[in-house]
């Protein structure tokens, strides 16, 4: 099993479209690196799910359940690529961008090595950290 961060902005399509959609084909994406990425993905890889640009933090876990196929938004050219996500649970917390980059184990991470990319594999002891610290219940 692989490990994989998705971004998006939370104003295009944010997690609550996503829980109420259901199922989510991620296509659009136009950056080689990117696409390779979802290339790379296979039935059953773990996903975080991030939200970019405004309060930038991983808010919930999806699950690839379609490995790429030809990106519907652009039928005419073959470089291009979606995949299929569903959502899994919603995180208790956000993890914020401003706790990942303060988390010494996640200084290396790809998120913060390579801010523009928006999708990028993970490490699973990154992955299982950023669970972590999202399932811990806030303070009130």
């Amino acid at each position: 099993m692989n490990y994989w961060l998705v971004k998006s902005e939370p104003e295009t399509y944010g997690w609550d479209n996503f829980i109420i959609q259901g199922r989510a084909v991620w296509d659009g994406v136009r950056n080689y690196q990117a696409r390779n990425n979802l290339k790379a993905m296979q039935l059953g890889d773990q996903v975080l799910f991030y939200h970019s640009v405004t309060k930038p933090g991983v808010v919930g876990l999806a699950t690839v359940v379609r490995e790429h196929y030809p990106d519907p938004t652009i039928p005419d050219d073959a470089r291009w690529v979606a995949i299929e996500l569903e959502p899994v649970m919603a995180l208790n917390r956000p993890v914020t961008l401003a706790q990942i980059k303060a988390e010494p184990l996640l200084a290396n991470i790809s998120l913060i090595k390579q801010s523009r990319l928006s999708v990028m594999p993970i490490r699973v002891d990154e992955f299982e950290l950023i669970l972590h610290l999202g399932q811990q219940h806030s303070v009130v």
